[in-house]
């Protein structure tokens, strides 16, 4: 031990004496820090916590390629190392102490780094600390193994130059260092994948940005682990002590070896394509950070109240405060981008609470448009693109509804953020039922255990709501509904059954979503333990009795006006809906083209239909008039999906129709906004503008309050506090 303590302090001692590491290794990297910080409009808050973390790692591939590699080649050809070839001393001592004043040397950048971020500029001090203390230290060590390595097969300086540079430069522009890995081509990602440092930058960064510990990245250090192992192995075994002794040309490839982790690792992940996911989440999380303040802006908060001239401040992805006009802050005194909203009115992001993300609401000839891998994502991008940041699917595929929302909330994929309510419950001949007669034979099992729910016994009835509440479902939906008429009717869930559906959902405390049809539809809804009526009655006007008692029990009425109109406009063979502009910019071109030809074929026309819908849209109507009026709590849902009602438009023209139909656009707004957000559940995180909520924002030109076609006039959508690019939301792979 006497051995090894006697090199570190040597070692120590002679790289104290020289200058340059000084300049290097403790002023360089904050040159670097205070530029990238400054010219990126860093600000404060969570945001230069990126800026940390490619400093850091900087700091570790100059430590380790240049530091240790690049010192070792130059202590043999200064014949420093000979004069220790002729005393009783093995290599590993040398190279241990090298490997050691090298992480003592690094651990004042890693802490004054933090620190200054901290009280300068305001970022938060990792909870996972000492996670970062030992990520940091492993990398010092790994990189300082890679460069021992570097220095024992190469025999010049220059062939080690050059030898360092070509691992280095790459490791440094391609591993998510310096550029954000995924603004790079999704090739130079895959290369990124092969090289030890693209996972220490993402290791870094889940610990900055999400709170990661070292177990959340066990594959990266063990990888890191076996690197240092293997490094110092080679490294003795290498081991030269005058310059005059050269090293073979095959044994250069013993790099490899040191390098075989990563090689292996790589291999798997071109394969599973998981970093493409990875890397897109890492930058959702830096364009999530930062400070940003919408000044000048009317504000509607979600729960009726109006703030004429205010300003919003968003920090980290929350909403962080909130000043009446003229208490608004310099935003360069606290280093905010600033967002002038004069003219325009800020409003909590939609939230649309009856969706059908697998139904692209149109018709195409091409079968790609029904797929729906490609599907769901559009549909939740056109969602959001359209300032509806938060949706629920009633009845989806359930695997796929539940991987989309994994995704989206991962932040691999962006789109609004989705609550599952699915598969549905029905009975076979049941509404919900019939779309899986039109799958073949072979497929139609796997399509049904997908989409609906069929139970014969309370007891399985049970069983299968206890199966989807363990799956992790956000809620339940059954269906009470018989049908139409003539051409249109359906067998009905037995109450029975549907009863047993709603006890076990209340058991596992999972909200309750009801489609009803006529009045008694409602009236059952109600007994059975319904949360929200879902279109309510269609057919006959909901009895006050029935409404007071909705009101009483706080059951959320989503009537979903938008569904009947649009029948009666596909019966009709009316393509008006397909000129609005909101339509044509978030729909795919062969779904307008197709819908646009079908209508004008008339293929789809009938005028029993149409007048039955008709009818439909004029007593849904009548019927949100009476529930408003009754005090029943209002939410919005649109029905997407389904023929003409498009994923997104849809929600600003349901707005339309409620204000259409006597509802005062702020009750209208506030059932989009706040009380989607109470029936969700997520009052608390979504649906208003509040301190402490996300900064899931939607700011339109003009006055919705006055004129309600404003929310379509689309100024800024903000999401989790990011500022979408949203003709970029389409282009998502």
């Amino acid at each position: 031990m006497k051995v090894y303590l006697a090199f570190f302090r040597n070692n120590l001692r002679l790289t104290m004496r020289d200058r340059s590491v000084f300049f290097f290794n403790f002023f360089f990297p904050f040159i670097f820090f205070f530029g990238f910080a400054e010219m990126f409009h860093a600000g404060t808050g969570q945001g230069i916590a990126f800026f940390v973390a490619t400093v850091l790692v900087m700091g570790i591939l100059g430590n380790g390629l240049w530091g240790a590699g690049m010192r070792a080649v130059q202590e043999r050809e200064a014949n420093i190392l000979r004069r220790f070839k002729v005393t009783p001393i093995s290599p590993l001592p040398i190279l241990v102490a090298s490997m050691a004043s090298g992480w003592l040397l690094y651990l004042p950048v890693l802490v004054s780094l933090v620190a200054l971020a901290h009280f300068e500029y305001a970022m938060p001090i990792p909870q996972n600390w000492l996670s970062l203390f030992l990520m940091c230290s492993l990398g010092v060590c790994a990189f300082r193994a890679i460069g021992l390595i570097l220095a024992s097969v190469t025999n010049t300086m220059q062939e080690a130059t050059i030898l360092i540079q070509v691992i280095y430069m790459p490791m440094l522009f391609l591993s998510g260092a310096t550029i954000p890995s995924a603004l790079l081509p999704t090739w130079a990602q895959t290369l990124a994948e092969f090289m030890p440092a693209s996972y220490l930058v993402t290791g870094l960064q889940g610990i900055f940005f999400r709170n990661r510990n070292l177990a959340d990245n066990a594959a990266a250090i063990g990888a890191l682990l076996l690197t240092l192992a293997v490094g110092l192995f080679l490294a003795v075994q290498l081991f030269r002590w005058e310059k005059g002794q050269k090293i073979p040309p095959r044994n250069k490839l013993w790099v490899l070896a040191v390098l075989a982790p990563f090689l292996a690792m790589g291999c798997y992940r071109a394969y599973s394509k998981d970093h493409i996911g990875q890397n897109q989440a890492l930058f959702r999380d830096l364009q999530r950070a930062g400070a940003v303040l919408i000044r000048n802006v009317r504000v509607f908060t979600g729960d009726g109240q109006t703030i004429e001239n205010g300003a919003v401040l968003v920090r980290d992805g929350k909403i962080a405060d909130i000043f009446e006009q003229g208490a608004a802050p310099d935003p360069d005194k606290i280093r905010a981008e600033s967002v002038e909203g004069a003219g325009k009115t800020l409003l909590p992001g939609l939230i649309d609470v009856h969706v059908h993300l697998g139904g692209p609401a149109g018709i195409s000839t091409s079968n790609d448009d029904y797929d729906q891998q490609k599907t769901f994502p559009r549909a939740a991008a056109a969602l959001l693109y359209s300032g509806v940041t938060a949706a629920r699917s009633v009845g989806d595929a359930l695997d796929a509804s539940l991987k989309l929302r994994a995704q989206i909330a991962a932040g691999s994929k962006l789109g609004a953020q989705l609550f599952v309510y699915g598969p549905m419950f029905t009975t076979e001949g049941g509404h919900g039922a019939e779309f899986t007669k039109y799958v073949p034979a072979s497929l139609r099992a796997t399509i049904a255990a997908q989409l609906v729910r069929t139970p014969k016994t309370p007891e399985e009835a049970r069983k299968q709501v206890d199966e989807l509440k363990r799956a992790g479902v956000d809620g339940i939906k059954a269906i009470l509904e018989a049908g139409w008429g003539e051409g249109m009717l359906y067998d009905r869930l037995d109450l029975l059954l549907a009863r047993a559906v709603g006890e076990e959902a209340h058991a596992q405390n999972l909200p309750l979503a009801v489609h009803t049809g006529d009045a008694r539809d409602v009236t059952d809804a109600i007994d059975i333990g319904a949360s929200s009526i879902e279109h309510g009655s269609m057919r006959d006007e909901i009895p006050d009795s029935v409404l007071a008692h909705m009101a009483r029990q706080g059951i959320y009425y989503d009537p979903t006006l938008g569904v009947t109109e649009a029948y009666a406009n596909y019966y009709a063979a009316r393509a008006d809906s397909l000129n609005n502009s909101l339509v044509q910019q978030t729909v795919l071109g062969s779904v307008l083209k197709g819908t646009r030809d079908f209508l004008a074929s008339g293929k789809g026309a009938d005028a029993a239909k149409e007048a039955i819908f008709t009818r439909a849209f004029d007593q849904c109507r009548a019927n949100l008039l009476r529930a408003w009026k009754a005090g029943v709590p209002l939410v919005m849902g649109t029905d997407a999906g389904n023929p003409l009602v498009f994923h997104g438009p849809s929600m600003h023209h349901e707005l339309q129709l409620w204000v259409q139909a006597g509802i005062p656009a702020e009750v209208a707004l506030q059932a989009a906004t706040a009380n989607a957000a109470k029936l969700l559940r997520a009052a608390s995180r979504i649906g208003g503008i509040r301190k402490g909520l996300d900064a899931d924002l939607l700011m339109v030109d003009g006055n919705p309050l006055q004129d309600i076609s404003a929310t379509e006039r689309i100024s800024l959508v903000m999401f989790k506090g990011e500022r979408l690019r949203r003709a970029e939301l389409f282009d998502q792979k």
